[in-house]
C-alpha cells in the first residue's frame, strides 16, 4: 500500500486528493491492485484563471487565493504522512497556467508551499491523466461500449479523449466555461447574441476536435468536472450535491439540453438558490452546461455517463 498526494490546479478550482493505492502486497486483503482509497478529497474555488484569456497573466489575488487553499492542503498532506517519511505529491497546473505570461510567480509559490515544483502539463497530457482517472474505475456494465470519448470541461479549457484500454487520440482545446462566461456571457442572464457568439466558438473547437482525433468511433460519452457533475445533480433533483448519487449516473440527452437552455436563462440568484450549486459555479455553470450540451448534439449520444473519478485520480495513480 502506498499513500500518495495528487493537486489539481485548474482554471476555476484547485483540488486535492490523499489515497492510499494498493499493490501487490495488499491482495491478500482483497483489494485490486492499483485501487485506491480515499483518504482526503478536497476541491476549493479560487478562480486562478480571472482576466487570464483577457490580460495573458495571473491576477495577484487570484494567486494569493490559490496558494492560501494550497496551504491548507499542505497541512493536511503533512498530518497524513505515515510515520516513516514523506509521501509523494505531484502538483498539475492546467489551463489557466498554460496561458499566463507570470506562471513563473506561480511555480515559485508552490514550491515554497509543498517541496515540489508544479508540473505545467501540457493540454494532451491533461487529456491523458483524465483519462485514466475516467476509464479505470468505470462499472463493469459499461465494459461493452468501448471506445469512450472522455470530455473534461475545466474552466479554460476543454479535453476530448478517445480509447478504450489506451487512448487513441487526444486534444485540448481552449473553450471553458470561466473563459467563454468572460468572453460572451457576461450578462445577467446573457442575451441571444451572447449566447450564439458562445456557441460558435464551441463548434469551432469541436470542429478541430473532429479534425484530430477519431470522436465518431467513440460509444460512450463520459463526462467529468464540476459543470456536468453539476448538470447531473440538477438531472438527479438532489436535495444536496451526493458525489456516490452522481458518479456513474446516466444523464438522457434531452435533460442535457433542457438543463442547459434553463441554467442561461436564469438569474444569478436563481442559480444560486439550487440546492446542488456550488457557490464558486454559479457565475459560470451556464458555459459549462453548455458546452455539454453542444457535444452532445454534435455527436448524437443518447446520454451522458457522469464520472466522480478524473484527472486528480490519472495523476494519484501515475505517482506509483
Amino acid at each position: 500500500m502506498t499513500r500518495v498526494a495528487a493537486i489539481d490546479c485548474g482554471t476555476n478550482s484547485v483540488r486535492l486528493l490523499i489515497a492510499d493505492v494498493a499493490d501487490a502486497s495488499t491482495a491478500s486483503r482483497g483489494e485490486t491492485d492499483g485501487e485506491l482509497t480515499d483518504v482526503e478529497r478536497r476541491m476549493e474555488i479560487v478562480r486562478l484563471g480571472q482576466g487570464v484569456d483577457r490580460t495573458g497573466r495571473l491576477a495577484p489575488e487570484a494567486l494569493e487565493r490559490t496558494f492560501g487553499a494550497m496551504r491548507g492542503y499542505a497541512k493536511l498532506i503533512a498530518q497524513h504522512a505515515a510515520p516513516d517519511g514523506p509521501m509523494p505529491v505531484r502538483v498539475v497546473a492546467t489551463s489557466a497556467t498554460r496561458d499566463a505570461a507570470n506562471r513563473d510567480d506561480f511555480v515559485t509559490g508552490v514550491r515554497e508551499i509543498f517541496g515540489v515544483d508544479p508540473e505545467v502539463v501540457s493540454g494532451d497530457e491533461e487529456a491523458r491523466l483524465s483519462f485514466t482517472g475516467a476509464t479505470r474505475g468505470l462499472a463493469p456494465g459499461l465494459g461493452d461500449a468501448a471506445p469512450y470519448l472522455v470530455v473534461d470541461i475545466g474552466g479554460g479549457s476543454t479535453e476530448f479523449v478517445v480509447g478504450s484500454d489506451a487512448v487513441e487520440g487526444a486534444l485540448s482545446v481552449d473553450i471553458g466555461c470561466v473563459r467563454l462566461t468572460e468572453r460572451h456571457l457576461r450578462d445577467d442572464p446573457p442575451g441571444e447574441d451572447a449566447v450564439r457568439a458562445a456557441v460558435a466558438d464551441i463548434e469551432a473547437a469541436i470542429d478541430r476536435v473532429e479534425a484530430a482525433v477519431p470522436v465518431r468511433r467513440a460509444r460512450t460519452l463520459v463526462g467529468l468536472a464540476g459543470s456536468v457533475t453539476t448538470v447531473a445533480g440538477i438531472a438527479l433533483d438532489l436535495g444536496a450535491y451526493d458525489p456516490a448519487a452522481i458518479h456513474h449516473a446516466r444523464i438522457a440527452a434531452d435533460r442535457v439540453h433542457e438543463i442547459s437552455a434553463r441554467l442561461l436563462e436564469m438569474t444569478h440568484d436563481e442559480r444560486a438558490a439550487i440546492s446542488v450549486m456550488h457557490p464558486g459555479r454559479v457565475d459560470v455553470i451556464g458555459a459549462g452546461a453548455l458546452i455539454l450540451d453542444r457535444i452532445v448534439r454534435r455527436y448524437g449520444f443518447a446520454e451522458v455517463v457522469v464520472s466522480e473519478h478524473d484527472i486528480l485520480d490519472g495523476i494519484a495513480w501515475s505517482l506509483v
